[in-house]
């Protein structure tokens, strides 16, 4: 099986500048069942001298980085562990919504890009989630990338995008293509749900058959298909 499948704990690094915070993560992490924090750090240096020193079957799976540190940001020791250590998950988790350190960080590699102020829930499902290979984002990461990819030119003008939409693409149904619509907008399950008078478990089963209608494996992924897919005055606002 693979990590979070329930085989093996998901074994966890925290690398944070904040002693206060790397304490209240791994006591908030460490109850949880199928999590075990393998090491903490207060810097990339640190991190990356422990990883170094670690056998394999000591290392994490997943490494929570904050994005500010002093010596070395979240950004560089990101870029540092995909070199030297590619089978890690870094994932960002900072206070920080700034775009350079969002887009900097998914450059360099991270698996995900998450704020401290994600519900201890979520922060649990995204660390399962970025253990299994999948992309994690949150809410304001989402809606940056989201922004940046409808600012950008489209690469070529395609006649057939004037034409009106007769059908929607990718053999999605009217309702799954009104969604995936939405979640190119941004919008969570929750807004979804209420602005088309369904259950979130509803939502979430068409935003499943979405994906595997189209073949994507995240809404993240869904998110870029609309934006190259949809045409001008069909997204959802």
């Amino acid at each position: 099986m693979r990590p979070g499948d329930g085989a093996q704990p998901i074994r966890v690094m925290l690398v944070d500048d904040q002693i206060l915070m790397r304490e209240g993560l791994r006591k908030l992490l460490e109850i949880e069942p199928g999590i075990e924090i393998a090491a903490t750090a207060g810097g990339g240096q640190e991190a990356l001298a422990w990883l170094a020193g670690a056998v394999a079957g000591e290392r994490p799976q997943v490494v929570l980085v904050d994005a500010r540190m002093p010596g070395m940001d979240g950004v560089e020791l990101v870029a540092r562990l995909r070199a030297e250590f590619p089978g890690l998950a870094p994932v960002i988790l900072t206070t920080f919504d700034d775009e350079d350190y969002i887009f900097g960080g998914l450059r360099a590699g991270a698996k995900g890009y998450l704020l401290k102020d994600t519900p201890p829930d979520e922060l649990v499902a995204a660390i399962r989630r970025a253990a299994r290979g999948e992309t994690v984002l949150g809410g304001a990461a989402s809606e940056r990338l989201v922004a940046l990819l409808r600012a950008a030119p489209a690469p070529s003008a395609a006649p057939s995008i004037a034409r009106p939409l007769q059908e929607p693409p990718g053999g999605l149904s009217e309702r799954e293509y009104e969604i995936a619509l939405l979640i190119g907008a941004g919008a969570a399950n929750r807004e979804i749900a209420r602005r088309l008078h369904i259950t979130e478990g509803t939502a979430k089963n068409h935003i499943s058959s979405c994906l595997r209608k189209l073949g994507l494996r995240d809404r993240t992924q869904l998110a870029v298909w609309v934006s190259r897919h949809a045409p001008p005055g069909n997204g959802a606002t």
